[in-house]
């Protein structure tokens, strides 16, 4: 609780004093290819963010761990603030001068390669050297993955809420207290950008808090990973948005086009295109990432039927996810012809 509360409260408070500060610095999101909004917005909002979470995590570091590797977890949560800073720093010089892809790649793969070498110090059974690259591209893999599913109102904050939230939980039934706080920490903070987001006059994460929310998910992922928690915790509440991403990114490779250029071909951009709302296609995201979230879950503790039938569902739900475009434009075109038909 005292965790979630000072990310929270600080979340939603901070914007008052900053958001002025970015409007008079022009700290802007002008519309491009890749865009769902029509003018120019406030970004950079995420900073707030990058202030709330960290500090909540400081926080848990001088609260009771609960078992008797209390050093460890805070060692964990200490890595965990840090490469959260290091990422959302990254996204703020983005956002506001711009960084050449060949730097902001290094950076990125630098942050995710120390975060790994300190979680293999820490944790005595993963001092082997070839978890540094690995983890470096898959920090680096899932910051990208979240700056490039962040392209509608409420993605990610919706996003952060529910993995921070599913992984509080995974740390409850796995007994790692450090995995609880940081899940709630994350939940707390993005549940606190999600008002500035909606609201009248809307407001963007920008680089920055698109950076430091894929950052502080993918280092907690790792180091729940390395100490053992069922893996079905850790990757079904991330899978819609792994999915989406590397679908669309073959689609591209497969097309011949430019992968790294911007576009809305995204299946959440694409159900923003065939007539759903911001709200609507984050809907459908968030329902999907719920669902297969959920049956992870089932998976990780039951027996081996169980295991087979939640996976094979999960799988189901992810492919009907990646219809979704096709399904939505069917019933908005049946709903259209039964309206024009009417008059």
């Amino acid at each position: 609780m005292t965790v979630g509360a000072i990310a929270l409260l600080l979340a939603l408070a901070l914007p008052l004093g900053v958001r002025p500060l970015l409007q008079r610095a022009g700290v802007l999101d002008v519309p491009n290819a890749r865009s769902s909004h029509q003018t120019p917005t406030i970004r950079g909002m995420g900073i707030t963010t990058a202030v709330a979470l960290p500090l909540a995590l400081l926080a848990a570091v001088f609260l009771p761990q609960g078992h008797v590797a209390a050093g460890q977890a805070r060692a964990t949560l200490i890595v965990i603030l840090l490469v959260a800073v290091s990422a959302a720093a990254i996204g703020w010089i983005e956002d506001i001068r711009g960084l050449a892809i060949t730097i902001r790649a290094g950076l990125q793969l630098g942050v995710g390669a120390v975060a790994t070498a300190a979680v293999a110090v820490i944790d005595p059974g993963a001092q082997q050297l070839w978890w540094i690259p690995a983890g470096a591209i898959a920090v680096a893999a899932y910051i990208n993955v979240t700056n490039f599913m962040d392209g509608i109102n409420g993605i990610s904050g919706t996003h952060g809420l529910l993995v921070g939230g599913f992984y509080a939980a995974g740390g409850v039934l796995s007994d790692h207290a450090w995995l609880v706080y940081a899940g709630v920490a994350i939940a707390a903070a993005y549940a606190g950008f999600l008002p500035w987001n909606l609201g009248r006059n809307k407001v963007f994460l920008g680089d920055v808090g698109s950076y430091l929310l894929g950052a502080s998910i993918s280092v907690t992922a790792m180091a729940a990973f390395l100490a053992h928690v069922p893996v079905e915790y850790i990757f079904s509440p991330v899978l819609i948005y792994l999915v989406d991403t590397f679908v669309t990114f073959l689609r591209r490779l497969l097309a011949g086009e430019r992968w790294y250029a911007s576009h809305r071909q995204h299946v959440y951009q694409r159900l923003n295109i065939v007539g759903l709302s911001h709200l609507q296609a984050t809907g459908v995201v968030c329902a999907a990432t719920v669902v297969v979230s959920i049956l992870g879950f089932i998976a990780a503790q039951g027996p081996a039927i169980v295991q087979i039938i939640a996976t094979a569902l999960c799988v189901v739900v992810v492919l009907a996810y990646l219809r979704t475009p096709t399904i939505f434009l069917r019933l908005l075109r049946k709903r259209s012809a039964v309206r024009e038909a009417g008059k």
